[in-house]
């Protein structure tokens, strides 16, 4: 079984920084992509940052310049550091990875569980 499970959520003023964790962990062969997501409440959940290998980065519009996805490929870790946060910041921010488990099985999709960014203006 494989988890991924976000950390570094949280309360914060608008124009702060947040810095998000997640970590996968279980029967991991090799990881391709990394990345954030979030879903504010209404809305469906959309992509903020990702990361499809290592040191290549995508980015939505809204958050260029002020967030950044990093990867530490040995610790199977995806950060999101938050900087310059407005309200439309607020969110559920989601992780998610593309992975094997094993050499001769297919890329899966994992999610974590999501991690609350509550921006207060």
């Amino acid at each position: 079984q494989v988890q991924l499970v976000e950390s570094g959520g949280g309360l914060v003023q608008a124009g702060g920084s947040l810095r998000l964790s997640c970590v996968a962990s279980g029967t991991i062969f090799s990881i391709n992509a990394m990345g954030w997501y979030r879903q504010a409440p209404g809305n469906t959940r959309e992509p903020v940052a990702l990361s499809p290998s290592a040191g290549v980065t995508n980015y939505a519009n809204s958050v260029k310049g002020r967030f950044t996805i990093s990867r530490d490929n040995a610790k199977n870790t995806v950060y999101l550091q938050m900087d310059r946060l407005n309200a439309e910041g607020t969110a559920v921010y989601f992780c998610y990875a593309t992975l094997r488990t094993a050499w001769n099985t297919p890329i899966v999709v994992k999610w974590g569980q999501g991690t609350q960014v509550t921006v207060s203006t």
